[in-house]
């Protein structure tokens, strides 16, 4: 049976901070989505919202579509409609700047959710990236100790996909260093659209002749791309691929074999 490895976000931790926001009742707690592409966000959405309305206050958001500018927009959106507090996924982590501090100037606290927001008022609320990472590594070189490997990380302008990446090459650091393993791939993919993972993950193919023996992809909607540029080769289900988030289509691929393992983060 495929290990199916599970990471626990901090749970007690949202539920304390979203109680810190929103003290009194009759609050209205602003969240900015980057994109809901990805299938947890819809299941964190309705996490955080019950959370909210339970404690008596208003939920209002915004879906940036995967739009920095948009989500500038968004941000002040929330804003104009009353939100007394902002909890902020953001698209990317720089561009998202400007639209923090007008919050933070008009005494709005805000929480980065899941992805840094670097500024010293902003709250940062994530999971551990690094051992999401080591778990994503440890697994596929049980399943692939030596061989040509590539790396299809996250988005450049999202700091996890280098946290990811980080805990990945601590575990895998030494058959590197020795040769057993050898990185024939390495690429961000662009707003981690599994379309860009593919298209990434087809390159490295035909850059290697299709001697790719392993993959460590950052997040399961990376991992459906880089499965999918594999079946194109007849390749799916000899070579182990990495995930996480836990989605549908990742349970389904892992039973499948054509993926080996997503980290679940609750």
């Amino acid at each position: 049976m495929k290990k199916f490895a599970a990471a626990i976000l901090a749970g007690v931790a949202m539920s304390l901070t979203l109680a810190s926001v929103a003290e009194a009742k009759d609050k209205v707690i602003g969240v900015s989505w980057s994109n809901f592409q990805e299938e947890r966000w819809k299941t964190d959405e309705a996490a955080m919202k019950a959370a909210i309305e339970a404690a008596g206050d208003k939920y209002i958001s915004a879906d940036a579509q995967s739009n920095p500018g948009k989500q500038l927009t968004d941000v002040e959106s929330l804003i104009s409609q009353g939100a007394n507090s902002l909890i902020i996924l953001a698209q990317d982590a720089s561009a998202i700047g400007p639209a923090v501090q007008k919050a933070l100037d008009e005494g709005i606290p805000v929480v980065g959710y899941d992805r840094l927001i670097e500024n010293k008022d902003v709250f940062y609320l994530t999971f551990d990236n690094k051992e999401v990472g080591r778990m994503q590594a440890r697994e596929v070189f049980k399943a692939k100790p030596e061989g040509n490997y590539v790396f299809i990380k996250g988005s450049g302008s999202d700091p996890n996909a280098d946290f990811l990446f980080s805990g990945s090459m601590e575990v895998l650091k030494e058959a590197i260093d020795s040769g057993k393993i050898k990185n024939v791939g390495e690429a961000y993919t662009d707003g981690w659209l599994p379309a860009n993972a593919q298209k990434n993950m087809e390159q490295f193919l035909t850059s290697n002749d299709n001697k790719v023996d392993a993959v460590v992809a950052a997040n399961d909607g990376t991992a459906g791309g880089v499965v999918a540029a594999l079946t194109a080769q007849g390749l799916a289900g000899t070579v182990p691929v990495s995930g996480q988030d836990g989605d549908h289509a990742a349970l389904n691929r892992i039973a499948l074999g054509t993926q080996t393992v997503s980290v679940w983060k609750d």
